[in-house]
């Protein structure tokens, strides 16, 4: 470490004192998680206008299903940061989540079939 009376930089890996030395912070800006917030505020927009001017339906109900996975995924790529994984770990977590969703669709199906539901 340098001791004469020069100013040292305490970013210098060369003159590293553990006491003093402070890594550089990296900011990545706000814009991504903007970016993020009006996504997401257009998409609950679209939702809330939607299921006021649709009449009762179970396309209605199939497109908010849609929407709020949408939306959920959205919500998991970005502050999970998926964005940024390999393409095969964001399938391993979303398609589990669209699984899910087709096999609760598909129950509620098979219910009308008893005529617990009438579709």
């Amino acid at each position: 470490m340098s001791h004469h009376n020069t100013p040292v930089d305490i970013h210098d890996e060369e003159n590293y004192d553990p006491t003093v030395w402070v890594p550089k912070a990296h900011s990545h800006g706000t814009k991504g998680l903007w970016k993020t917030f009006w996504v997401l505020l257009a998409l609950t927009i679209a939702d809330v206008i939607l299921y006021f001017t649709m009449p009762p339906s179970m396309g209605r109900n199939v497109l908010f299903i849609f929407l709020g996975v949408v939306k959920a995924a959205f919500i998991v790529y970005s502050f999970m940061h998926l964005t940024f994984e390999h393409k095969g770990l964001k399938m391993s977590i979303v398609l589990p989540m669209i699984f899910v969703v087709y096999l609760i669709a598909f129950m509620l199906k098979e219910a009308s079939f008893w005529n617990y539901l009438n579709w």
